[in-house]
């Protein structure tokens, strides 16, 4: 009876996947002009913050308000790489140091800081996107969960981190661009990434390393990590007199939530040409927690969804009345937390599949005696949080 609930299940969950990627894939690029689609390719880039949300939140129950430091993180990577290949002599000769970034120029330096030199290697580039938020997440983690530091104690700590971030980041104007950030990004490695056809290449491939991150979710809640989240964020004390090593249990999963996060941060600079303090203060990393909560917390596909949504209303609104899209965004979050407390995912399993199951016979659940071995189960979300 087991196996055929876990064959179900995962039959629903891959229709649910490919349902998605056929609207990401399919239905926008061929719905949408080029503009449209590249701001849902923006939109993309914040649902892996979102999947890494659903991980380290949903199921692990760490509430981090500071993942914007590592969408912010794998950003500044991919942007420090974009802006030494426009800044080569030719290309910067009118400038008092030529090769240098220009914002460096302009606050006096004369020389590239040490630091930047390893960016003009693509390979590396790569590399800093998992290491250097892996890093940060590590030692973070270790610090805080090894102190049993948790709950809203650990929310106030990643949001001060993320602040901090922003204040240091500004103030080293010479180094980082300030406020403005690292800006006027235009080749990858001689491909000019501004173009039309430039930008429907990389929408496919932040969709295609969506689809591998969503993967690489289902795969971790799955597996026996997944069921060890759920149980600490459940019982903690229960588990860690069982054995296991929570502290490192929490890690592992917040430094994942990292990593995720840093790749979209990556494809979002790809995508959107800068990178900016702003994706990495304490209000875009709660707009990134409101993604998820709106979408269910609890719901891989369900933060995407969120993600899209919350994005879609939040340009439509703040397009249509620009002095109330933050009234609006915050009203959202209100009637989430209120009415639909388990999100888009929450509607759809109690509300929706409900209502399709009276309506299409077929779809009812049969008698036990009669089917002994197969039930309509609820989505694995909420089958692993019950055991």
């Amino acid at each position: 009876m087991y196996a055929s609930i876990k064959q179900l299940a995962t039959q629903r969950h891959f229709i649910g996947i490919l349902l998605l990627f056929v609207l990401i894939a399919v239905v926008f690029p061929m719905t949408l002009d080029i503009f449209r689609l590249n701001l849902v390719g923006k939109y993309l880039t914040y649902a892996f913050v979102a999947i890494g949300l659903v991980l380290c939140w949903g199921y692990g129950g760490i509430l981090s308000l500071g993942q914007g430091i590592f969408f912010g993180l794998g950003g500044y990577c991919m942007a420090m790489f974009l802006k030494l290949e426009a800044s080569t002599p030719a290309a910067t000769k009118i400038q008092t140091t030529p090769g240098i970034p220009d914002f460096m120029d302009w606050n006096q330096l004369t020389q590239l800081p040490a630091f930047w030199q390893p960016f003009h290697s693509f390979s590396f580039t790569l590399l800093a996107i998992i290491v250097v938020p892996l890093i940060f997440a590590y030692v973070l983690g270790i610090a805080m969960f090894k102190r049993r530091v948790g709950g809203v104690y650990f929310a106030i700590i990643t949001q001060a981190i993320s602040a901090i971030m922003t204040i240091l980041i500004i103030g080293q104007q010479g180094y980082t661009g300030g406020i403005n950030g690292i800006t006027d990004l235009r080749t990858l490695m001689g491909w000019d990434i501004r173009t039309d056809a430039a930008k429907y290449i990389l929408y496919y491939v932040n969709a295609g390393c969506l689809l591998a991150v969503v993967l690489i979710a289902y795969f971790i809640l799955k597996s026996k990590l997944g069921r060890l989240l759920v149980a600490i964020r459940d019982k903690e004390d229960r588990v860690r007199f069982s054995g296991y090593d929570v502290a490192n249990i929490k890690t592992v999963i917040f430094c994942a939530s990292a990593i995720f996060s840093s790749i979209g941060g990556a494809l979002f600079t790809l995508q959107v040409g800068f990178m900016s303090p702003g994706f990495i203060g304490t209000v875009a990393s709660i707009e990134m927690v409101i993604f998820c909560a709106v979408g269910g917390r609890l719901s891989i596909l369900g933060a995407v969804y969120g993600t899209l949504l919350v994005n879609s209303a939040k340009s439509q609104i703040s397009e249509a009345f620009p002095e109330v899209w933050l009234f609006a965004m915050g009203a959202l979050f209100i009637l989430v937390v209120l009415v639909f407390p388990k999100g888009l995912a929450g509607i759809y399993s109690e509300i929706l599949m409900p209502a399709i199951r009276r309506c299409l016979p077929s779809a009812r659940r049969k008698p036990i005696a009669e089917s002994p071995d197969v039930l309509i189960v609820e989505p694995i979300e909420d089958e692993v949080s019950q055991r």
